[in-house]
């Protein structure tokens, strides 16, 4: 056990460096970064889609996508308007710093406003993964159950918003939305959170405007 132990604590501090030379990356190019981690089928991928859609059009925004396999989050990203570049972790669940910097390699992104990174479908293992990021998103459907924050407190305590997705399902799913805000609000009373359905757009603009607000906070900082 303490040999796992020692062997993990190295994997993390190895990780944590390599994001921390990110960020000073991200800083200077002032890139607004979004980690966003979710269970599988949260809707991370119809989210960001119908987002590149409503940003402004003159900001520059790209996507790297963390899977097992398949290429197809990446396309239809790039169908919905935006560069994407697929990361394929071949079974990990999760994306490591490591992965970002070849990624970002491969891809040839430059200039960028904001980056996106969608996480592997996961609630637990992306959590403990520092990846450069400005902000981590937990997202959560009303699909899944309103008893994942307390059942999976790591990630909403440590998310700096919680997106509620698919909320046009609501009428048809037995999910006490205020609950769940009520958990997550106690798990970190700061955290931001917004109702969203990427079907009927409702919330998307709330999303949007959040995202800008903080690329002109991190603007303003590095300045």
């Amino acid at each position: 056990m303490k040999r796992v132990i020692s062997v993990r604590k190295r994997a993390l501090a190895a990780n944590d460096e390599r994001a921390g030379s990110l960020r000073e990356r991200f800083a200077a190019a002032g890139t607004l970064v979004v980690n966003l981690i979710s269970s599988p089928g949260s809707g991370k991928t119809s989210l960001l889609e119908a987002t590149v859609r409503r940003l402004d059009p003159g900001l520059r925004c790209a996507v790297l996508e963390g899977d097992v396999a398949t290429q197809r989050d990446a396309e239809r990203i790039r169908a919905a308007g935006a560069p994407a570049h697929q990361i394929l972790t071949g079974g990990a669940c999760h994306l490591d710093a490591r992965q970002i910097v070849t990624g970002l390699e491969e891809a040839g992104f430059t200039d960028l406003d904001i980056l996106f990174i969608e996480n592997v479908g996961n609630l637990i293992c992306p959590t403990s993964y520092d990846l450069g990021e400005d902000f981590k998103v937990a997202l959560l459907s009303v699909t899944e159950g309103d008893d994942k924050p307390f059942k999976y407190p790591a990630i909403f305590s440590r998310a700096e918003v919680t997106v509620v997705t698919k909320i046009d399902l609501l009428a048809h799913v037995a999910f006490d939305l205020p609950a769940v805000e009520e958990q997550v609000r106690t798990l970190n009373p700061s955290a931001r959170i917004v109702r969203t359905s990427a079907t009927t757009g409702e919330g998307i603009d709330r999303w949007c405007s959040l995202l800008t607000e903080r690329l002109r906070a991190k603007g303003a900082a590095t300045a």
